[in-house]
């Protein structure tokens, strides 16, 4: 060990440990700060979870209901207008059918025999997008018998922007559901998913056949979910 020279102070062995504690010391304080983010952010995040869940959840039921009505109802027009005005997607809740081009879709055999008509009976197809405002409700095709209609009701369905329910309602129609499909589970739809389809009959009031429908519900009939 050196001596210190005479008249320099001797500034001992404390100060060869002194700068190693203060870099020690600020290693730990920037640690604590570490920690303190590391578990602000998880808090932040555990507190997102419950409110994606309760979006999920909420979107679930909203689904379910829309679902119900549609199955319950004899008409999906109907049915999509009171929900359109429930939820004020829009002013005027009244439906809009926007024609979508596109090549027509021949019937199967099935739904031939659904419809109770021969291989040759004639029928007509049209493919629709159903609008509330600004909201695409339902997409739909839609194969019926103009023979069983009124020449009004063909005119009608031909060259206006009316929905099928709405021009056939004169013959009080009752509507059975033969199959409801549904995607995959999907907690937050996008506006074009869809959320489920249902093919259905529908049959005048004295149970005779004269349409068959396909219809795709998409995200866009679902009200605004609060964040």
């Amino acid at each position: 060990m050196e001596m210190p020279l005479p008249g320099q102070p001797d500034v001992g062995p404390t100060n060869c440990i002194a700068h190693p504690l203060a870099r020690g010391a600020q290693a730990i304080i920037l640690l604590a700060g570490l920690a303190a983010l590391l578990m602000s952010g998880s808090g932040n995040a555990r507190a997102e979870a419950p409110a994606a869940i309760e979006r999920g959840t909420r979107t679930e039921a909203l689904v379910a209901d829309l679902r119900s009505r549609i199955l319950a109802s004899h008409s999906a027009t109907l049915a999509l207008e009171s929900w359109c005005a429930e939820h004020r997607l829009a002013a005027d809740p009244h439906l809009v059918a926007q024609r979508l081009p596109g090549p027509d879709k021949p019937l199967s055999v099935v739904q031939r025999a659904r419809l109770d008509i021969g291989p040759d009976e004639p029928v007509r197809y049209r493919r629709v997008r159903l609008v509330c405002g600004d909201h695409v409700m339902s997409e739909a095709d839609n194969w019926y018998v103009p023979a069983r209609l009124t020449p009004e009701m063909n005119a009608a369905l031909d060259q206006t922007r009316t929905p099928f329910g709405r021009v056939v309602r004169a013959l009080a129609p009752v509507r059975r559901t033969v199959e409801v499909r549904a995607p995959a589970p999907n907690i937050g739809p996008g506006p074009g998913d869809p959320l489920f389809e249902v093919d259905a009959v529908l049959t005048t009031g004295a149970g005779q056949p004269f349409c068959e429908v396909v219809e795709t519900y998409l995200g866009t009939a679902l009200p605004p979910t609060p964040r």
